[in-house]
């Protein structure tokens, strides 16, 4: 204490003598402009530390200043108005903001995140907090150690210096290890939200048709595989980044180096900078394939948005197929795909980053450290040549420099790291709220829309002639849309009872149709294009809802539907027959691979299977077969399945007509009700009833009498062309009658 005291007074007086001899040197001076600015230095000298916190003082309030007006404009802009579209109505309102609706939102998602307090994901943010904490303490050791080396430092004691270092490096291996565990922990809570929130919204978009409703009869969403694959993710990232705001601080480069050229010299600084570069190699060398790691997740990432591409492009054959759950299966195959390789690079992650800490944040805090040192101690060494010797004192002028070297140092490093720190993180952290805010509402509304179409409420823009009607009041057909009739199961039988035929966006195509089929009375369909046949076929389908009147008919798994362009999934030759089921209710139904050989006989396409590698050989099959393949492939499925009805929509367009004889042949030996679109006349002579659109709202629904229908067409066109010879013969005539006159 005494030393200390001693050591003060020593360096006041010689500073007292600095000064007395400068002011009085500024007295003798003769030019008045010369003592002005000497009496500015003399001011300067005797109040340093004075204008110094002045200007830090300035600096910080600037600071401060600069935060305020940044916040003042986020908040400007983030409440600017926006325009949106609200149960189809142009509606002003709001972006996302800090309000109720955002906590709202947030307690949803959170409760499907993290599913229970005693769930993984809980258990994993008490482990993040607790690692917080434990950070927070050993900042504060260090602080603490810190100070121990700068003391040791000034009070000249080399062996403190060397234990203290010595700590230093110690604290580095639990400090660098819980800074690479709460990286990691952060990283697998982001994939246990995507992956929570990724399975709930699959439940609710692979059920009930939601997949193809979201698409074909509901406006509000246009690029739901985007909020599913990508807005999700980010909400998922930004929840689990806001929890550990606490960002680990970083070191101000611009600041370090500066304040080492400065205090150091450049020849410490060129020496730290070879430690740099060194150290900074060895991070290169024990770094992970990052480029090839981030390479196979993109290609991973995209193989699960196409597979919900795929989803959307076929959504109406996988609907009427009910292929839900098969597909089901395969986007989550293809996730989990990719969430094992994500973890695999959060595993390799973990040590590089404990080694990038220790080596970037301590091995070169330790040696700019030693750098420090080296002046300190390099007087005290024998031989050393002494650089001040004056009136005031060896002792003093080393204690004066060493403290002013020590103080500037740690004072301005510790300070602008400290500001820099406070103020990245009340920026980042503001701003990843607001980003939060604005998933959230993304991804809630696309709950919300899920949930309404899942029990039948949509929202369809209205266009033409359907639009017109919607203004009309007193229009009996301008709420049909939102109107519902009844759907009955019955045991066999097919009925439509005064059901309308209306498009999603509220064209009446047929006002009321009425017309019954039972089994064994195969029903052909036709009429122009755009009557209603496919939208008939929708409603039985179950994809477009009854507007009213009543539908009978038979359970969807009795009913099977065969495109003109057959959906083929992703999987093996084997699962192309048998689409929806799969290998398992393949083996329950009792069927091989013999059977599902002999179908393909049938159809005759039994070469296939071995032409394509054998049924489980995998390929793009949407090119690797032809339009006739895909056809006959989508008639052995028929047959795989045995429904009571089956719904042929020009399906057999692209095969022969001795095939398609084959195929209708079987189908009908089989007990198979055939409910078929075609201007094909080689077909009448397969339905007993027929179902004929006039193109102007009406139809009729008749018996079919192939032969005398064929008798009566071919004897229509033969009038046709004989009405059209008389046409041609009467210009002649007229013609020769003009030759004549002018004779």
């Amino acid at each position: 204490m005494a030393a200390a005291v001693n050591h003060d007074l020593l360096v006041g007086a010689a500073t007292d003598k600095i000064h007395s001899a400068l002011y009085k040197h500024v007295l003798n001076l003769k030019h008045k402009q010369l003592a002005t600015l000497a009496k500015l230095v003399v001011f300067y000298a005797k109040h340093q530390k004075t204008v110094k916190r002045s200007i830090v003082a300035l600096i910080f309030l600037g600071i401060i200043e600069r935060i305020h007006k940044v916040v003042r404009l986020m908040t400007a802009e983030r409440k600017s108005v926006a325009t949106v579209s609200d149960n189809g109505k142009g509606r002003t309102r709001r972006g996302a903001q800090l309000d109720k609706q955002f906590f709202d939102n947030m307690k949803q998602l959170i409760g499907i995140a993290i599913p229970g307090l005693f769930s993984k994901e809980a258990g994993m943010l008490v482990t993040h907090t607790v690692l917080l904490v434990f950070r927070t303490f050993l900042s504060v050791v260090v602080a603490s150690l810190d100070g121990e080396i700068v003391s040791s430092l000034v009070r000249l004691k080399g062996r403190e210096f060397l234990t203290g270092i010595a700590k230093w490096m110690a604290m580095a291996v639990p400090a660098t290890l819980t800074n690479s565990l709460l990286n990691y922990l952060q990283t697998m809570l982001a994939i246990r939200f995507r992956q929570n929130l990724t399975e709930h919204v699959h439940k609710m978009y692979l059920a009930n048709n939601t997949y193809y409703a979201v698409g074909n009869l509901d406006d509000r969403i246009k690029n739901a595989d985007q909020l599913i694959a990508v807005d999700i993710t980010k909400f998922s990232n930004s929840l689990a980044d806001i929890y550990s705001n606490l960002a680990k601080p970083t070191v101000d480069a611009f600041v370090y180096n500066i304040q080492l050229a400065k205090n150091l010299g450049i020849e410490s600084l060129f020496g730290i900078m070879v430690i740099v570069q060194m150290s900074s190699g060895m991070l290169r060398l024990m770094a992970p394939p990052f480029g090839q790691l981030a390479a196979q997740e993109q290609r991973l990432e995209g193989e699960f948005y196409s597979t919900h591409s795929r989803l959307i492009e076929h959504a109406e054959e996988i609907a009427l197929y009910r292929g839900h759950e098969t597909e089901k299966l395969t986007i989550t195959k293809k996730y989990l795909r990719l969430v094992r390789h994500i973890n695999r690079i959060c595993r390799l992650n973990v040590f590089y980053n404990m080694s990038e800490d220790f080596i970037v944040k301590y091995f070169w805090g330790a040696a700019g450290l030693s750098a420090c040192a080296i002046p300190v101690f390099a007087d005290r060494m024998p031989g050393a040549k002494r650089t001040v010797a004056d009136a005031v004192g060896s002792a003093v002028a080393v204690g004066s420099s060493i403290g002013a070297h020590t103080k500037n140092f740690v004072t301005n490093r510790r300070l602008l790291l400290s500001a820099s720190d406070a103020f990245a993180r009340l920026m980042y952290s503001y701003k990843e709220i607001v980003e939060l805010a604005g998933y959230a509402e993304r991804v809630t509304g696309l709950l919300t829309v899920f949930s309404e179409v899942s029990s039948g409420q949509y929202v369809k823009a209205r266009v033409g002639e359907s639009a017109e009607k919607s203004q009309n009041p007193d229009d009996t057909e301008a709420n049909i849309v939102n109107q519902r009739g009844e759907t009955v199961e019955s045991v066999d039988d097919v009925e439509f009872i005064d059901v309308p035929i209306v498009s999603p966006n509220g064209d009446v195509l047929v006002r009321k149709l009425n017309f019954h089929v039972k089994p064994g009375r195969h029903l052909l369909i036709v009429g122009p294009n755009g009557c209603g046949k496919s939208s008939m076929f929708r409603i039985l389908g179950g994809l477009w809802p009854v507007y009213g009147g009543t539908l009978r008919k038979p359970s969807m798994s009795q009913i099977f539907y065969i495109p003109q362009r057959p959906y083929l999934p992703i999987g093996t030759l084997r699962d192309q027959v048998i689409y929806p089921d799969c290998a398992a209710d393949m083996a329950a139904k009792s069927t091989t691979d013999a059977d599902l050989l002999a179908i393909l006989k049938i159809v005759q396409l039994n070469h296939i299977v071995e032409r394509e590698g054998g049924w489980d050989s995998v390929k793009a099959w949407r090119d690797a077969l032809s339009g006739g393949d895909k056809q006959r492939i989508a008639m052995a499925r028929l047959f795989y399945h045995r429904p009571r009805y089956a719904i042929m929509d020009e399906c057999t367009s692209a095969v022969s007509m001795d095939i398609e004889k084959i195929m209708y042949t079987h189908a009908t030996s089989l007990g198979i009700t055939l409910l078929t679109v075609s201007h094909r006349q080689s077909l009448w002579m397969y339905h007993n009833y027929i179902l004929q659109y006039d193109g102007q709202g009406g139809y009729l629904f008749s018996k079919l009498d192939p032969e005398r229908r064929i008798a009566l067409m071919e004897e229509k066109q033969q009038i046709e062309q004989e009405l059209a010879a008389i046409g041609d013969m009467e210009a002649r005539l007229q013609e020769m009658e003009a030759e004549a006159a002018s004779y």
